[in-house]
C-alpha cells in the first residue's frame, strides 16, 4: 500500500485545514486572544499528525516496532486473537508521539477483528483486553504468526486500519493511526527474543522490538 504524503498524515488534514480556517476567521474579526489560542491547537495538531519516513531494518528474523512509544509490556501470555501461547510486547503512544502504525513482519493478512469496548488509560495493562481495539493477524512466508493489536486510549476515539484479509504486507508499511493517545500490542512466538525492556523508548519500524528463535 503505497503512502503518498510522508511528512503530514492524511488523517490530520481536515483538522489541520478547519482549524487554520478558523483562525484566520477569527482574526478577520479581531479577537486576538481566541486566535492565539486556535493557532496554539493548530501547532499542537500539527506535531500530533506528523508522519516522518524511517528506517526498516532488513534482516527477515527481526521484528520492528509498529508504533513510536514506550514500551509498557513484555511477557509471556496467551494471545487470544490467534489462539495459542505468545510473548507479548506493548507500546504505549501518548499524544506527543507519531500515531501512524507500521508492520512489525512481512507477510498476508490472515484476519482483522474490530472489538468494541471501553476506553481506559491505554497505559494499565487490563485496557489490552477491555478496550476498544482492532487485531491483525499476520503470517509470514516461513509461517510464523505475528498479531498486532490497536488498542484505543483514555481520549482516543478513532482507530483507523487499512489492511483486509489477504493482503499481502511489507515490514515498514504504514497499515493505521490511531487518534490521539493509545497502544499496539504484538504478539510473537514464544521462544522469541526480546530486544527491548519496560520504559525504553522505540521507534516505528525502526526499534526492533524482538528476534525471531532460529
Amino acid at each position: 500500500m503505497n503512502y503518498p504524503h510522508p511528512l503530514i498524515a492524511r488523517e490530520g488534514w481536515p483538522f489541520l485545514v478547519l482549524t487554520a480556517l478558523f483562525g484566520i476567521v477569527v482574526q478577520l474579526y479581531g479577537l486576538a486572544w481566541l486566535s492565539v489560542l486556535i493557532w496554539l491547537l493548530f501547532v499542537f495538531q500539527l506535531q500530533f499528525f506528523r508522519d516522518p519516513p524511517r528506517f526498516v531494518p532488513s534482516q527477515p528474523n527481526w521484528v520492528s516496532s509498529p508504533a513510536d512509544g514506550r514500551i509498557v509490556a513484555v511477557e509471556r501470555t496467551h494471545d487470544p486473537y490467534a489462539n495459542r501461547e505468545a510473548l507479548k510486547i506493548s507500546v504505549f503512544m501518548n499524544v506527543f508521539n507519531v500515531h501512524s502504525n507500521r508492520i512489525a513482519l512481512s507477510g498476508q493478512v490472515q484476519s482483522v477483528e474490530y472489538f468494541p469496548g471501553s476506553f481506559l488509560n491505554a497505559d494499565l495493562d487490563k485496557a489490552s483486553l477491555q478496550n476498544e481495539r482492532n487485531a491483525v493477524v499476520i503470517q509470514t512466508p516461513t509461517g510464523v504468526q505475528v498479531t498486532l493489536v490497536q488498542v484505543a486510549g483514555l481520549i482516543a476515539r478513532r482507530i483507523l486500519c487499512y489492511v483486509k484479509l489477504g493482503d499481502l504486507c511489507e515490514k515498514g508499511q504504514r497499515y493505521g493511526f490511531i487518534r490521539f493517545g493509545s497502544r499496539v500490542d504484538v504478539y510473537l512466538p514464544p521462544e522469541s527474543i526480546p530486544k527491548v525492556a519496560i520504559g525504553d523508548k522505540v521507534l516505528a519500524s525502526t526499534t526492533v522490538l524482538a528476534e525471531l528463535a532460529s
